[in-house]
């Protein structure tokens, strides 16, 4: 509740109220306490005093109940009891609820909430997928040479794509970027698989979340209590402590500097906190302090939610201005250490002992100590929480889907749109190349076909050479011997004719025989010598 315009948080034993400043609140706070004790109405009743005051909100629902903040709450014996002894009534307490956003990372219970691959980045990307150093660092190179090439990085398969891509062309890379073993981008690539079937298929994508619809006001200028569903994201505590540490973190970086305002511009309640700490390295721890450090001057206020202080590191905790400590457990001697070092953390209040009340406190009741006006912490204050004046309870199914399609920006988030990036651009570049590389072996093989026909015709041509000078020959041979024939039947006729002549001359009958006979063997031996030749 607001109260002279201060946040009306908690009375005292003694009646006194203890408020939280609202110039105060981006100083950061604490909300602790075991299972039970009333964690979930401290953070309703901080949330819709933040949005009375126009302030805007962020809150992980994590057990589905939050989100009966949107719904005014019902009158009740116990309500009563808790008015009279507050004094609600004077101070005009009505039972109303908050303007709400739902959102959900899988869609199911509120407006698709996504990010982009690139905005995530190669580290928060890492943790979730649970790399090691060498595959880290490989996945830090591969965003560097997306970003070189210019090729988006939107989506998992776009990731799977250049992964792919980077491997398929490692020589090309290597000698700039060092040595990437297949080995390790194959791991990285199974852990993007695995990252997809733990819902980061629908989780990355566009549109992307802008973080300026976060910072709006609903009806009566009440800021919006955006609300994000995580009874499922909270099975996976990696994707959840991610999402929410890179939400931080995208604040951080794209609002401007404000210094010190009169009230926060948001403010962001992260539940379950001990899930962002859970197997981080150094480096991670030291972005998550520096940011929660740096970010209260950027407006914004973090509180987290937690069942011990031990949870947060001391880092961290130690930037914590704002307190409230509901009962803690102690049954083991590690517990009881954890208890006194939350007292430890309080200035003492001679009235009661600090280590013994935590132990004693009953549901609602809780250790409080807010920042002064000097910005220094108030003395531990044993006190009572006051009542939400919104439900205690959930939303139905109906009343949740009226909520979600009634939202401002249903319609900017509701249609999922797969944009040109790097997967679309290297199957281009895949077809491409593919073709590139059919194109040549066309010619290729083209080339091989000509030079075989030109083989083949070469060795006709030669046959056909071959077999005309052959044929030539044989004609040649065939004319010799018919020139020899010839010359020799018409030597031999001209022998003998000539032969017979003297013969006859000589010889009478006989000679003439004789002669023509001697004639003829002259003629056709020779003078067919000389027609051959």
């Amino acid at each position: 509740m607001i109260k002279d315009g201060k946040i009306w948080v908690a009375n005292t034993e003694e009646g006194e109220n203890l408020f939280l400043l609202p110039k105060m609140a981006n100083r950061h706070g604490l909300v602790a306490g075991a299972t039970g004790t009333g964690k979930t109405v401290t953070l309703k009743v901080l949330a819709e005093s933040f949005s009375e005051m126009g302030i805007p909100v962020f809150m992980a629902d994590v057990k589905g109940d939050i989100a009966g903040i949107m719904k005014a709450g019902e009158d009740s014996e116990n309500m009563q009891e808790r008015i009279a002894r507050f004094h609600l009534a004077e101070a005009g307490f009505a039972y109303e609820g908050a303007p709400v956003t739902l959102y959900d990372i899988y869609g199911q219970k509120g407006i698709q909430l996504r990010t982009t691959i690139s905005e995530m980045g190669p580290i928060l990307l890492a943790r979730i997928m649970g790399l090691n150093e060498l595959q880290s660092d490989i996945l830090s190179i591969v965003f560097k040479i997306a970003d070189e090439q210019g090729l988006l990085l939107i989506d998992t398969k776009d990731l799977k794509s250049m992964l792919q891509f980077i491997s398929e062309n490692r020589s090309e890379f290597e000698a700039e970027y060092g040595k990437m073993s297949p080995a390790s981008i194959s791991a990285i690539i199974r852990a993007v698989v695995t990252l997809d079937a733990a819902g980061g298929d629908v989780f990355f994508g566009e549109p992307a979340l802008d973080i300026h619809d976060f910072m709006t006001l609903g009806a009566g200028g009440k800021g919006m209590i955006n609300i994000l569903d995580s009874e499922s994201l909270i099975n996976n505590g990696k994707l959840y402590s991610t999402f929410l540490l890179w939400f931080l973190s995208d604040l951080f970086e794209k609002l401007p500097e404000v210094g010190d305002l009169e009230k926060p511009k948001l403010v962001f309640f992260f539940d379950e906190a001990h899930l962002l700490f859970n197997d981080a390295p150094k480096s991670l721890l030291d972005k998550i302090e520096q940011v929660v450090k740096l970010i209260r001057s950027k407006g914004v206020g973090v509180y987290f939610c937690t069942q011990n202080p031990s949870d947060i590191p001391n880092g961290v905790l130690a930037q914590l201005s704002n307190k409230v400590q509901h009962a803690l457990r102690a049954y083991t001697p590690a517990e009881q250490k954890a208890v006194k070092a939350a007292a430890q953390s309080y200035r003492e209040n001679p009235a009661f002992d600090t280590y013994e009340t935590l132990l004693s406190l009953g549901t609602g009741e809780a250790i409080v100590s807010f920042l002064d006006e000097d910005g220094i912490p108030g003395i531990a204050q044993k006190a009572f929480i006051l009542p939400p004046r919104c439900s205690f309870a959930s939303i139905s199914d109906t009343e949740r889907d009226a909520a979600i399609k009634q939202s401002l920006v249903y319609g900017k988030y509701a249609t999922a749109v797969d944009s040109d990036s790097a997967y679309e651009m290297l199957e281009r570049l895949s077809v491409e190349k593919a073709e590139e590389e059919a194109r040549l072996q066309e010619e290729k093989e083209a080339a091989k076909l000509a030079e075989k026909e030109a083989k083949e015709r070469a060795k006709e041509e030669e046959k056909a050479r071959k077999a005309a000078e052959k044929a030539a020959a044989a004609e040649e041979k065939k004319k010799k011997q018919t020139a020899k024939q010839i010359g020799s039947s018409v030597t031999g006729t001209i022998g003998r004719e000539v032969g017979k002549t003297i013969g006859g001359t000589f010889g009478g009958k006989f000679g003439k025989t004789l002669g023509g006979n001697l004639g003829a063997s002259l003629g056709r031996g020779l003078l067919g010598s000389l027609f051959k030749n």
